[in-house]
């Protein structure tokens, strides 16, 4: 198969093949979504605000938010790319940058989308690694920006968990499944970028054991 066929199928089969089967997905699982009521002022009031999710649990996060319309961070790289190619069939931008390349445009042009009302997605060890280890992305946009943080956990009954840096869950069909928001979390004008990194680390470690603990109460655990 020539270079040719292979990205055709990539950047236009493979998206199209992928929201179908998210779609089915998500129609079998059972899910609660908490602490949504803690994002919906913000959204009401048209200010854009900065999501924070680890990497390994990025797979339904676009049936999740439920907002006006979001802009996610993707990595320059060919893997970022077929991952924006998905994004965009579900409706959602992209802005392009890591913290390897393209990191200062993509850090401003987040930060100007956030303040003009938009919602930025960011994978905070992303992309790759180390795992659960937030590096500064969203503190920086949280910082600079002046915009609410929100930190998303989920958990899921049942999947299978790949042998990749990130451990990346697939949940089976007809799993339960709980998404938690942790937020808002503001950056105060005396703390430093660091000690705001460090706390939202902190917050999401929390959040993510709150997480477990709501899906426990189906007499289920964690995978």
């Amino acid at each position: 198969m020539g270079k040719w066929l292979r990205d055709k199928m990539l950047f236009s089969v493979l998206p199209v093949v992928a929201r179908g089967l998210i779609e089915l997905l998500w129609l079998t699982m059972r899910v609660k979504i908490e602490n949504e009521e803690s994002i919906v002022p913000f959204h009401a009031q048209r200010r854009g605000v900065i999501l924070g999710f680890w990497h390994d649990q990025m797979l339904l996060m676009i049936k999740v938010y439920r907002g006006p319309g979001i802009r996610a961070l993707m990595s320059a790289s060919r893997d970022g790319a077929i991952a924006s190619a998905i994004m965009r069939r579900f409706g959602c931008g992209t802005v392009c940058g890591s913290s390897s390349r393209h990191g200062a445009a993509a850090l401003k042009e987040m930060v100007r989308l956030v303040e003009s009302g938009v919602d930025i997605g960011i994978t905070p060890d992303g992309p790759r690694g180390p795992r659960h280890e937030m590096k500064a992305g969203v503190a920086q946009v949280g910082k600079l920006s002046g915009c609410p943080v929100f930190l998303g956990s989920f958990a899921c009954s049942r999947g299978h968990r790949f042998a990749s840096w990130d451990r990346f869950v697939l949940p089976y069909p007809g799993a339960k499944c709980v998404f938690r928001y942790s937020g808002p979390h503001f950056a105060r004008p005396e703390e430093e970028m660091e000690e705001f990194r460090l706390r939202l680390q902190r917050e999401m470690e929390i959040n993510q054991e709150e997480t477990e603990r709501c899906l426990e109460a189906w007499h289920v655990s964690a995978v």
